[in-house]
């Protein structure tokens, strides 16, 4: 894990938050864009917390260009604001979520084991008014987004929707009253359908089409 932060206490309170568990090992820090990059390529971590507003080289760019590269980390963005634009757009890009930075220590933690578990990151509090503020502005998608959900078998659709409503795996399960085997076996049909291998997308299109 590497955390990138131009704020020394950010990075600080994030080693301490998160240095102590025993199975997440902190490989490295870097304090903006620029540095990443490099402590990136040289230690290779599975997952980057990544900051956006820095000097030098922004959170968005490194982002774009670290997907871009050949077996990229996973990228949990750090914010201090839950409807950001550059955060909406980092998740666009397809960064696995997007942590709070007053997110609560075990719920930190949490997040930062599900994404290295290949989990995106999607908390239920926040979810819903990201997705709403970035899809707000985009009326016009709807007969698409309509077009494209119609595709998806009626369990297909209900899964989307509870994605789209921040569920976990587990908790689809428990409310369509489904095995967690089930929901995985749905979620990779309608990954496969709308040609997407990232729950925001699905969450985002589902709120494109009005559906919750």
């Amino acid at each position: 894990m590497v955390i990138v932060d131009d704020d020394p206490m950010v990075r600080t309170g994030l080693r301490l938050i998160l240095g102590g568990e025993p199975d997440l090992e902190l490989a490295g820090e870097a304090a903006d864009g620029r540095q990443a990059m490099a402590v990136i390529r040289d230690l290779r971590p599975d997952v980057v917390l990544m900051d956006i507003r820095m000097p030098h080289q922004d959170g968005l760019t490194t982002t774009e260009l670290l997907l871009q590269s050949p077996s990229p980390p996973k990228i949990l963005v750090l914010t201090t604001f839950d409807a950001d634009d550059m955060v909406l757009r980092a998740l666009q890009l397809g960064a696995h979520g997007f942590l709070l930075k007053d997110t609560p220590p075990p719920k930190m933690i949490e997040a930062v084991r599900a994404c290295a578990r290949g989990e995106p990151v999607l908390s239920p509090s926040v979810a819903q008014q990201v997705i709403a503020a970035a899809t707000g502005r985009h009326d016009p998608r709807r007969p698409q987004a309509l077009e494209e959900l119609s595709r998806l078998t009626d369990r297909e659709r209900e899964v989307a929707v509870e994605i789209a409503k921040g569920g976990s795996n587990t908790e689809i399960a428990a409310d369509l009253c489904v095995s967690v085997a089930t929901v995985k076996a749905n979620i990779t049909r309608i990954f496969a359908k709308l040609g997407t291998d990232n729950r925001v997308h699905v969450a985002m299109k589902v709120r494109d089409a009005g559906l919750v």
